[in-house]
């Protein structure tokens, strides 16, 4: 019942946030970014979003009775957050002619992470058809 409540939180946060960024990006951060910096950030905001409705549709749909559910959307979770926010903070921080190159190699783990999680999703789809 945790992992069901954490799910939904999660998705309602990363939602709610995405909204929020896409709305900043598109107002506030246009002036001080380049059409690639604005490119890139808008990624992350769709990314985000679509692993928020993600794990919505997976709070609502899974009862995270088995362990392979939890690891599922553990990996959205995580996933989502290291590779929009890794992506937020490149193109923010490059916008200020200080771009903080660790995050550089955060941002295709995220990704990974992400692509496991999906994986994953598809192998539990793939076991009950068996």
């Amino acid at each position: 019942m945790e992992t069901i409540l954490l799910v939904q939180f999660m998705g309602s946060l990363y939602g709610l946030l995405a909204i929020v960024f896409g709305a900043f990006g598109a107002h506030a951060l246009k002036k001080s970014f380049t059409e690639e910096q604005l490119r890139s950030f808008e990624t992350g905001v769709k990314y985000q979003m679509y692993h928020a409705l993600l794990l919505i549709v997976l709070g609502f749909n899974f009862g995270f009775n088995t362990p392979l559910e939890s690891y599922i959307a553990y990996c959205f979770i995580v996933g989502t957050f290291l590779f929009s926010f890794s992506i937020y903070g490149l193109t923010l921080s490059a916008s200020k002619e200080r771009k903080w190159r660790f995050l550089g190699p955060i941002t295709p783990v995220g990704g990974l992470i992400l692509v496991a999680g999906w994986g994953m999703l598809l192998y539990s789809f793939i076991g009950k058809l068996i």
